[in-house]
């Protein structure tokens, strides 16, 4: 059996605000949607629970996010899930 192949978005990489900075992470496998995953600086991983047709509308949710709840909300784990 063959593993999937991982895509994952140019639209991924580090991301700062008020001197916390975070790894977000877009990526597919396969042909599937796109998933979103915020890494902050321990390690933790926060992964929203939608899909995204998109690489730009998971970017998107995530700037939305940032916008709404700051890094410190989303790095404890209060990911808003409306769009």
């Amino acid at each position: 059996m063959t593993d999937p192949t991982i895509i994952t978005s140019p639209l991924s990489g580090s991301f700062s605000e008020g001197g916390i900075t975070v790894n977000v992470q877009i990526y597919r496998l396969g042909d599937t949607k796109w998933s979103l995953e915020v890494i902050d600086s321990d390690g933790t991983s926060i992964v929203w629970d939608d899909l995204f047709d998109t690489d730009d509308a998971a970017r998107t949710e995530f700037q939305r996010s940032v916008a709404e709840e700051g890094l410190v909300g989303i790095t404890a784990g209060s990911i808003p899930t409306r769009h």
